[in-house]
């Protein structure tokens, strides 16, 4: 007998779900602070409905939009991953993704004129 949409699922069960394997979960957990399962004594854990959807976005950004587990990070310490998730599926989900990439693209500017200072220092 399947499971219904809002039962948890083992970590076995959200990897097949998911198509990720295990450690890739138990690490997604060590990387980002907002994938809580449940744990239940010895440690097993229960992905609740919402823990799944979280980690499909997480699958989506890093394996298919290209972000990094940092840029991830970024993108939910500025609110992001709500923003995101909430348009998942729409036609808002590439305008989302595409300022994220504006985002990441206006760090990674600064971080190449940080480094060309610090090279002209370093020779200098």
């Amino acid at each position: 007998m399947a499971k219904s949409a809002d039962a948890f699922r083992t970590i076995s069960e959200a990897s097949d779900e998911l198509g990720v394997p295990q450690h890739v979960l138990r690490f997604w957990e060590t990387k980002f602070t907002f994938i809580r399962p449940v744990k239940r004594a010895g440690g097993r854990r229960f992905y609740r409905p919402q823990d799944l959807e979280r980690l499909r976005l997480i699958k989506r950004l890093l394996h298919e939009d290209g972000l990094t587990i940092r840029g991830v990070q970024k993108l939910h310490r500025q609110g992001g991953l709500k923003g995101v998730s909430d348009g998942a599926g729409d036609n808002g989900d590439a305008a989302d993704s595409a300022a994220a990439g504006d985002r990441l693209d206006a760090i990674l500017d600064r971080l190449r004129t940080a480094k060309t200072r610090l090279d002209q220092a370093l020779s200098a």
